[in-house]
C-alpha cells in the first residue's frame, strides 16, 4: 500500500530537480539521445563535401558507430533501440566514407551485411529496394534518402545503373506557387521540400529522364534550388535536424553544388554541433516543448500551489512569449501566431507545441494584456490549422496524404485543452470560433476512438509493442487534455472518457506500471501518463499501484531512466532526458491533488 509520505517526498524531489534545471533565461533545456542514423548520415555528408578537411570528424563518427553497433550486427535509432532497416543501411553506407574505412571496420560491416541479409533476404539493389517499399510503402519521404545514400556509397552497384532503383522525386513541382502544393498530392510530407529538391536534382543529374521531362527539369533546377535556399535558417540546419540537412548537403555536394550557401552553411551546422563523443542527435533540442511541459509540472496546479518565485514566473513567461512566431514561416508558409518545438532559428510552428505553449501561458500569467493577445493569436493559428474532418494535423492544413500531415487524436485533444483553457478569456467573436472548433474536434475524436476505447498517438510510440504503437500514451494524453473541459457543457465527453479510462485500467501491468499496452514492459513515461490520466477518477486503486511503481522506479523521485518513446519525422526514435522527470512530476502532482479525495 502506498504511504502518503512516499508520494509527497517523491513529488518534492522531482520538482526540486526540475527547478535546479531551470535556466536563468527562463527555459528548460533537455538532452536528446545520440542517434546512429544522424551520426551515420552526417559523417557520410561531410565526406562528400571534403573528405580531407573533415577527416577527423568523419573518423570520430565512424568510431562512435562501431562502438554502438548492436550484437546482431545492426543499428537502432538510439543506443537503446533494436536494429532497424533504415539506420542499418545508412550506417553500413557510412563506412564507405573514409579511405580505408571498409578495411579498418571489416568486422563491423560484415556484421551489417549479415543483419541485412537476414532482414532483406540479401544486399542486392532489388532486395534493398523491396525491403524499403515494404517498410514505407508509397511514402517516399524517407525511402528515397536511404536509397540515394546507398547509391552514392556504391551499395546499389556501379554508376549509372545504381540509380535505377532510386525513384525520381518531381522537384520541378516545387516551383509551382505554394498555394497549389496541397493539390499536387506530393509523395513527400510538407516538411521535406528541401530534401525533395536536393535528391530530385541529384537523381536527375545522374540518370536524366527522357523527353519532355529532361528540359523541364533542367529549367526548374535553379529556381528550385533558390527555393530551398530561401528556406534555410540562419543556423544552417533545416529544422535544427542533423539528418535532414545532411541528406541535403550530401546530394547538393554530389551534383556540382558544393559552393551553394546550403552546403556551406549546412557543413558549418554539422561541424559545429557534433558531440564530444563523435555523435549527433536527431534534433538539437526541444526547448519550447520541454519548457511548456515543465510549467505544468511545477506551477499552477488546481490547489494553487507553485514552486516558482515571481522572478522565475516572469522569466519563463517572457521567454515563452518571445518564442511565438511573428512572421509568415518560409518553410511551411504558416501564418504568424504558432510556436515551434525549439528556440533555435530552424524550428517550425506546429500544433502540439502551440497548444502546449498556450496551456503554459494560461498557468503562468492569464491576467496581463500581452499574454492575452499572444493567446488570441495562438488560438486563431490553431483554429486555422484544423482540418475539414475536425482533427488537427501537425504542420499544414489539408495536405492529408501522409501520416505526419494528417489529423491525429493526440494533437487534436491537446488543441482542445488549449481552447478550453482560454475560451472564457477571449473576446466574444474569438470565443464563438473556439466553441465551433471544440465541437468539431470532439466529433473527430469520437470518430477515431477505437471500439475498445483507446486512441493511437502520432508523435509517441513504443519500439517493443506490436506495430510500434503506444495506445497507452495516446489514450492517456487525450484523457489528460480532455479532463480540463467542462463535462456539463460538453456531455459527449462522458462516454468517450469512460471508455478510455476502462481501457487504460485494463492495460496496467501486474507490476503496477504501464507500457504501450498490457504485457509490454512498463516505462516511467507511459506509467506517468496513465497515472495522471486516471488520477481523480474511479480507478484510484490503479493509481495507487501506478504511483507506487513510479516511486520505486525513480528511487523516490531522484533517478529517471529514459526510454525511447519519442517519434521524430519518418518514424525515427529518440529518448529525451526531460521526459521521465517532467512526466513523473506531473503524474505525482495529479495524484497528490486526488489524494484529498479517494486517495
Amino acid at each position: 500500500m502506498l504511504v502518503s509520505g512516499d508520494l509527497d517526498s517523491a513529488l518534492e524531489n522531482a520538482r526540486r530537480i526540475l527547478l535546479e534545471r531551470l535556466k536563468p533565461e527562463g527555459y528548460w533545456l533537455g538532452h536528446l539521445s545520440s542517434s546512429a542514423l544522424a551520426t551515420a548520415i552526417a559523417t557520410f555528408a561531410l565526406s562528400r563535401v571534403d573528405p580531407a578537411e573533415h577527416s577527423r570528424t568523419v573518423t570520430g563518427g565512424l568510431k562512435w558507430l562501431a562502438a554502438h553497433v548492436n550484437k546482431d550486427g545492426g543499428w537502432g535509432d538510439t543506443p537503446d533501440s533494436p536494429s532497424n532497416l533504415a539506420t542499418t543501411l545508412i550506417a553500413w553506407s557510412a563506412f564507405s566514407s573514409a579511405e580505408g574505412g571498409e578495411t579498418a571496420y571489416a568486422p563491423v560491416t560484415a556484421g551489417a551485411v549479415r543483419w541485412l541479409e537476414s532482414d532483406c533476404g540479401g544486399t542486392g539493389p532489388a532486395e534493398i529496394a523491396a525491403a524499403l517499399h515494404r517498410r514505407y510503402g508509397t511514402d517516399l519521404t524517407f525511402s528515397v534518402p536511404i536509397l540515394t545514400t546507398c547509391a552514392l556509397a556504391g551499395r546499389l552497384g556501379p554508376e549509372p545503373d545504381c540509380w535505377r532503383d532510386v525513384p525520381q522525386l518531381p522537384f520541378e513541382l516545387t516551383i509551382v506557387p505554394r498555394r497549389f502544393f496541397r493539390m499536387l498530392r506530393l509523395s513527400v510530407v510538407s516538411y521535406a521540400i528541401p530534401a525533395m529538391v536536393a535528391m530530385g536534382m541529384l537523381r536527375h543529374r545522374r540518370r536524366p529522364a527522357f523527353l519532355p521531362l529532361r528540359p523541364l527539369r533542367n529549367m526548374a533546377a535553379k529556381p528550385a534550388l533558390r527555393l530551398a535556399e530561401s528556406m534555410l535558417p540562419s543556423s544552417g540546419g533545416y529544422q535544427e535536424a542533423p539528418p535532414l540537412i545532411s541528406f541535403v548537403v550530401m546530394c547538393l555536394a554530389s551534383c556540382g553544388h558544393s559552393d551553394s550557401v546550403i552546403v556551406r552553411n549546412g557543413t558549418r551546422f554539422l561541424t559545429g554541433n557534433v558531440r564530444e563523443d563523435g555523435s549527433w542527435p536527431i534534433d538539437m533540442n526541444l526547448t519550447v516543448w520541454t519548457t511548456s511541459l515543465a510549467v505544468k509540472a511545477i506551477h499552477g496546479d488546481e490547489n494553487g500551489k507553485s514552486r516558482l518565485s515571481e522572478v522565475q514566473r516572469r522569466s519563463i513567461l517572457g521567454w515563452l512569449l518571445a518564442r511565438q512566431t511573428t512572421e509568415r514561416h518560409p518553410f511551411t508558409a504558416a501564418e504568424p501566431g504558432g510556436w515551434p518545438w525549439t528556440h533555435l532559428p530552424g524550428g517550425i510552428p506546429d500544433a502540439d507545441d502551440t497548444a502546449g505553449a498556450l496551456v503554459a501561458l494560461r498557468r503562468l500569467g492569464p491576467d496581463d494584456a500581452e499574454t492575452r493577445a499572444a493567446a488570441q493569436r495562438g488560438l486563431t493559428w490553431l483554429i486555422d490549422l484544423q482540418n475539414a474532418d475536425g482533427g488537427v494535423p501537425t504542420f499544414c492544413r489539408g495536405w492529408g496524404k501522409l501520416p505526419f500531415d494528417r489529423s491525429c487524436p493526440d494533437l487534436t485533444a491537446h488543441a482542445l485543452e488549449a481552447f478550453a483553457a482560454w475560451r472564457r478569456h477571449m473576446p466574444k467573436v474569438i470565443a464563438r470560433q473556439v466553441d465551433k472548433a471544440i465541437r468539431r474536434g470532439l466529433k473527430y475524436l469520437a470518430s477515431v476512438q477505437r471500439a475498445d476505447g483507446a486512441w493511437i498517438p502520432l508523435w509517441f510510440g513504443n519500439q517493443w509493442a506490436p506495430n510500434q504503437e503506444s495506445p497507452v500514451t495516446g489514450t492517456a494524453r487525450a484523457l489528460i487534455a480532455l479532463r480540463e473541459m467542462d463535462i456539463e457543457e460538453y456531455p459527449e465527453l462522458i462516454p468517450m472518457c469512460d471508455s478510455a479510462r476502462r481501457w487504460l485500467m485494463t492495460a496496467q501491468n501486474s507490476d503496477g506500471g504501464w507500457g504501450a499496452l498490457g504485457g509490454v514492459a512498463s516505462t516511467i513515461e507511459e506509467t506517468a501518463f496513465a497515472v495522471e490520466a486516471l488520477a481523480g477518477s474511479g480507478y484510484m486503486d490503479n493509481v495507487r499501484k501506478g504511483v507506487d511503481w513510479l516511486v520505486r522506479e525513480t528511487r523516490n523521485g531522484t533517478e529517471f531512466k529514459q526510454s525511447p518513446i519519442g517519434l521524430y519525422f519518418a518514424k525515427l526514435w529518440f529518448s529525451e532526458e526531460m521526459y521521465p522527470l517532467v512526466f513523473t512530476a506531473s503524474a505525482l502532482l495529479a495524484a497528490e491533488n486526488a489524494q484529498g479525495g479517494e486517495m
